[in-house]
């Protein structure tokens, strides 16, 4: 007898010989979920609601509302979203804010000490701070997100569900459920917990979620033998989709208890990695910052004795460490990025974090998965074989749009194929496509029945059915009788060919049944292998006559006629291959990583051109679990062509660590929610925005939005052209650097009193002159060769040799230029210099000079680093207009500075004659000149060494 209630004290079932206690069972902590899934799996249903302490009546509402607290509801807990305010906070822990916070601060505390106070000291301090607040206004701006990845797995647990409750059937927030509930589930139900089957009809789950794996799962009520919970026959699990038809299930796991739990807490505690971007520019802060501070203090320590009072030598030591610091940086970083995130928007890949967009482009193994990502995820019938001929069969996905070559001979096959389904074709509607209820692989049989001009519900209506056998992995068949029009039965099986063929003693050729010969039994054989070689898999169909609607199994499934095979594949989407390709040719590694079958895995893998070799490597979860860090290693870095096959979350996390772990740049994709935590994991998480699951989306850093592989290769060149941009705005910007700290320099071990370049002059150049044509920098176009390289190491420095002799070369230029018109305006009048003071004219005019030498060869240095090697006139002087704009309002702005009195009063400027303005550009020409010129010897040098290797 069951027993109706948890307080009943009745014999607990016994596994093993060992008794299962029922309160365990009904209150198992998290860290036994297995052993109860496990120990649930192997008891018949009468023993599996008693080890729940339930009935097949459900539990009462006092029971419910006892375990309900003790277990908690049945959802995930809600992620812990980071204050607004603490998010505004981290953007001046920046250590370029925190320096310029800290002179600001220094410098107004400089400015009331001062006696009299100098109200240039209080611009100064006001400036900087100003800095610091654009800068933390425009990274918030840009970064500000929260990580939602809790709140989608919590999306993905239905909101109600149908239970029973002391017999009575009630819907109800699927949160209330507790363990020892009873669920009814439908076709199209998700599984709102981790349940064990006691009734089930004809039931399917689809587990991709879970395991990657698309085809749906057959599951029964009946007790089976004990192992992982995911395997169990008799188990379904919260996350899924009861995708055919019908059955009840007995709760034995809630909330953070259930495998999709689990998945939950591997993503909530993956850590997110820091990009190789980010990395670089933390430490590029870290040594600008030291420089510009030892810089300053050394100079501090130079001019103090000289006699200059303690608060102007300070105010000078600042204006030499703001010369240093690249204020705007940190601004032009950011909207040089969201430049890059528009224009991989503009490809369908949605970047949901702006460092994405270079780590991206850095790049060096991808770890696909395979369903839904390199495959449509939809199984398509593309050979038919019957009377020893092969017949293909054209068109892809469940859209009845294609051809069966000589449809005649196999029509029989696929009426016989199509009746024995329990699956059906939707129509369009609106913006979804053709699809299937049901299991795929039957949907599949019903669009090649109708391309052979056959319609799968007339016929159905012609010859109704009257009985049915499930498919059974024992068995590995499904059977269904039906009733011809004349009232004899028929009954039509299908399943794997070697079972559907030890059971036929004839086959149809050309409508005649003929004795089954074992010739012809080894040309089915052949056949069937055939198809299975090229990675299709195969359902043999048969039919013999039965005597009445309900005959026993062992009749339908004996003496049967075989009408012959179906080969079907889920086909690679089309553009996956020539992304493969471009991927090659980038020096980009590709693995797949999947849950499905090893034999369909590389199949898929040749088809695409992941492998093309003879003998590629594919290893299992199982086999990955054998292998200690070591040999991992060893097993990453010597199979080139490498498939990871039935593999858990886990394997996956642990390999990309492993990858990361050689110094790899790995990127991720998938789609399901097992995918998660290895998405979060990664350097770049990549989703399926289509078909992906939201816990997919949002543990990613980028989404593809029309699930196109070729998407993603797209987004590496962007994300390559992104890092190219980013190192020429980087030479644009600390070149000039150079041209602000070196007059200062000289001006100190000249002993001229005074600064030749004021604080708030170098914030104007760098925030008002240089962040404009920066980003145009930023959004130079990609260059045709960007995915012709392999990918850049990823401890590769922004900051290579070549690149600071560029910034040397360049900045010298411009500070010879800079340091000429200065002491030529100095010692043309005569003045002594020691009678120079800030109100003197010629100062103001020779300080004028220098800002505004600066801004004008700036506006050339733009149209230098343009390229590295080519000729800016090859390249065309005009084709990146947003940069030519930059630089005219560059120079606009340092005229209206020069020339309009209220800026005068702030920079302490005067205005410049026409002849200034052409000495300024004639120093702009000779570094554009000097550029080129080296330019040309790089390509003479390259080509020179090009003839003699040949």
């Amino acid at each position: 007898m069951i027993p109706e209630s948890a307080e009943e004290e009745t014999a607990a079932p016994r596994e093993n010989g060992r008794p299962t206690s029922v309160t365990a069972l009904a209150a198992a902590p998290l860290l036994d979920r297995q052993d109860v899934a496990s120990s649930l799996s192997s008891l018949p249903v009468p023993d599996v609601v008693a080890a729940m302490g339930s009935s097949l009546r459900g539990l009462s509402p006092a029971q419910a509302a006892e375990r309900q607290a003790l277990h908690g509801p049945n959802e995930l807990p809600g992620v812990s979203h980071v204050h607004v305010w603490r998010q505004l906070v981290t953007q001046f822990t920046d250590l370029f804010a925190v320096v310029l916070l800290v002179a600001s601060a220094i410098t107004f505390l400089a400015y009331l000490l001062g006696q009299p106070r100098d109200p240039a000291t209080l611009q100064l301090a006001m400036a900087i701070l100003g800095v610091v607040l654009l800068n933390a206004g425009i990274g918030f701006a840009q970064e500000y997100s929260a990580e939602r990845t809790a709140e989608s797995l919590q999306a993905m647990v239905p909101h109600t569900c149908r239970v029973l409750r002391d017999g009575e059937r009630r819907e109800q927030p699927a949160r209330d459920l507790v363990p020892g509930d009873v669920v009814i589930l439908e076709a199209g139900d998700a599984v709102p917990a981790d349940c064990r089957l006691v009734e089930a009809q004809e039931a399917a789950v689809n587990n991709a979620a879970l395991t990657g794996e698309s085809d749906p799962v057959a599951r029964v009520a009946a007790a089976g033998p004990p192992g992982p919970p995911l395997e169990s026959r008799n188990c379904v699990f919260m996350g899924t989709d009861l995708v055919a038809g019908t059955g009840k299930a007995v709760v034995f796991a809630t909330g953070t208890n259930t495998e999709f739990g689990r998945i939950f807490r591997l993503a909530a505690d993956a850590p997110r990695q820091r990009t190789p971007l980010q990395l670089q520019v933390a430490a590029m802060a870290r040594r600008v910052a030291g420089v510009a501070l030892a810089t300053g203090a050394i100079l501090f320590a130079v001019r103090l004795p000289s006699g200059q009072p303690f608060v102007d030598t300070f105010v000078f030591s600042l204006g030499v460490m703001v010369a240093l610091v690249p204020e705007g940086l940190p601004a032009t970083l950011s909207v040089s990025l969201a430049i890059g995130v528009r224009r991989m928007a503009r490809h369908h890949a949605l970047v949901k974090q702006l460092l994405a967009v270079e780590a991206l482009g850095s790049t060096s193994v991808v770890c696909t998965d395979k369903t839904g990502t390199l495959t449509q995820a939809e199984m398509t019938v593309v050979r038919l074989w019957a009377d020893e001929v092969s017949h293909a069969v054209t068109g892809v996905g469940y859209a009845p749009a294609g051809e069966v070559t000589d449809a005649g001979p196999v029509r029989e096959l696929l009426r016989a194929a199509a009746l024995c389904t329990n699956a059906r074709l939707v129509p369009p509607t609106g913006r979804d496509p053709w699809r299937v209820l049901g299991d795929t692989t039957e949907g599949a049989l019903l669009v090649a029945a109708s391309k052979a001009g056959l319609d799968p519900a007339e016929e159905e209506a012609c010859t109704p059915r009257v009985a049915e056998y499930p498919f059974d992995s024992a068995r590995k068949l499904m059977s269904t009788v039906h009733r011809d029009n004349d009232g004899t039965c028929i009954a039509y099986v299908k399943g794997a060919p070697l079972e559907v063929l030890a059971r036929c003693d004839a086959m149809d050729r050309g409508g005649t049944r003929t004795p089954l010969t074992d010739t012809a039994r080894t040309q089915v054989t052949s056949a069937a292998d055939g198809m299975a070689g090229q990675g299709l898999r195969v359902l043999a169909v048969a039919r013999r006559p039965v005597a009445g609607p309900h005959p026993p199994l062992d009749d339908v499934e004996s003496e049967l006629t075989l009408l012959g095979l179906a080969g079907m594949y889920d086909p690679p989407r089309p553009e996956v291959r020539d992304a493969v390709d471009a991927c090659r040719r980038a020096g980009i590694r590709i693995v797949m990583v999947t849950g499905d079958h090893p034999l369909t895995a590389e199949a898929v893998a040749r088809r695409v051109g992941i492998v093309r070799g003879p003998t590629p490597a594919v290893v299992t979860g199982t086999q990955l679990d054998d292998l200690d860090d070591s040999a991992l290693d060893t097993l990453l870095a010597g199979s080139a062509e490498l498939l990871l096959c039935r593999v858990s979350p886990e394997h996956k996390m642990r390999v990309v660590t492993a990858f990361q772990r050689r110094g790899e740049v790995v990127a991720v994709t998938g789609d399901g929610a097992n995918d998660a935590p290895a998405l979060k994991h990664a350097d770049i998480g990549v989703a399926m925005g289509a078909s992906g699951t939201d816990v997919a989306r949002e543990a990613a850093l980028m989404v593809l939005l029309d699930d196109s592989f070729a998407s993603i290769t797209t987004a590496v060149g962007l994300g390559r052209s992104v890092y190219r941009n980013i190192r020429k705005f980087l030479i644009y910007l600390f070149s000039h650097n150079i041209a602000e700290l070196v007059p200062i320099l000289a001006a100190t071990f000249a002993g001229f009193p005074l600064v030749p370049i004021t604080a708030v002059q170098i914030l104007a150049i760098d925030l008002g002159s240089d962040v404009l044509p920066a980003l145009a920098l930023g959004a130079e176009p990609t260059e045709p060769d960007v995915m012709d390289s392999p990918p850049r190491p990823r401890r590769e420095r922004l900051f290579s040799t070549a690149v600071m002799g560029r910034v040397l070369f360049l900045g010298g230029i411009q500070a010879f230029g800079v340091c000429t018109v200065f002491f030529w305006h100095i010692h043309a009048s005569g003045i002594p210099y020691a009678d120079f003071t800030r109100d003197t004219p010629v100062y103001r005019e020779a300080i004028t000079m220098v800002q505004a030498g600066i801004v004008v060869s700036q506006f050339f240095n733009a149209l230098a680093v343009r390229t590295d090697r080519q000729s800016v006139f090859r390249a065309g002087l005009l084709s990146n207009p947003w940069l030519i704009g930059a630089g005219c309002f560059g120079i606009a702005l340092m005229a209206a500075i020069s020339y309009a009195p209220p800026l005068q009063a702030v920079f302490n400027t005067a205005p410049l004659t026409l002849a200034d303005w052409a000495v300024l550009a004639g120093f702009g020409v000779l570094l554009l000149a000097a550029e080129e010129a080296r330019k040309w010897v790089l390509r003479h040098r390259s080509s020179s060494s090009k003839g003699e290797a040949r």
